[in-house]
């Protein structure tokens, strides 16, 4: 089964949120990366036409213009680490939590030929629950690596993981997909 990796937002404005996943993050695109899988990138911001009144973007009525990520902006770019692990891998630019709403993702999967995705990366309760969920929805085979996601608490976290693992598809641990893979999951 062809397998992409889809690392959600792993952005400056969220650094905070990534001491604890970031290194199997990294960890996961290297090994895809090695073994010549489909990574994906997303990047999440809005542009100053969205961050002005009057509001048309909901997440910015939300959050408000101060709350969301301008694109462009030093909040808006890619952590170092990963935007190391990013060269020549497509990255896809998003303005609301669901990654397949008005960009080239779906077009992207359908390139790879993916059947199924991993996903990590932040919020786990909002922009990587949402992603994942729509990967399933859309008829991929979903796989959420709930120890390389992160957000703003544990409370948080794990209801993001709850509500996905429920309906939606597997939670696993970096260390099982990585065997799972080396099974020739893939």
């Amino acid at each position: 089964m062809k397998t992409a990796l889809l690392v959600i937002d792993m952005q400056v404005t969220f650094t905070s949120m990534t001491h604890t996943c970031l290194p199997n993050v990294l960890a996961l695109s290297s090994h895809f990366k090695s073994h010549e899988l489909p990574r994906i990138f997303t990047q999440h911001g809005h542009t100053t036409e969205e961050l002005t009144p009057p509001l048309k973007n909901q997440l910015v009525k939300r959050w408000g213009p101060s709350g969301s990520i301008a694109r462009g902006s030093t909040n808006w770019e890619l952590m170092p680490d990963i935007d190391e692990a990013a060269h020549n891998c497509p990255i896809v630019h998003k303005n609301t939590y669901d990654a397949f709403i008005n960009t080239n993702l779906t077009d992207l999967l359908k390139e790879f030929g993916t059947e199924r995705l991993v996903v990590c990366g932040v919020m786990t309760d909002c922009c990587v629950d949402t992603t994942a969920r729509s990967a399933f929805n859309r008829g991929f085979e979903t796989w959420l690596v709930s120890d390389a996601c992160g957000t703003a608490t544990k409370k948080q976290h794990e209801a993001g993981l709850n509500g996905f693992g429920f309906a939606f598809g597997e939670l696993l641990e970096m260390a099982e997909v990585l065997e799972r893979l080396k099974r020739g999951s893939v």
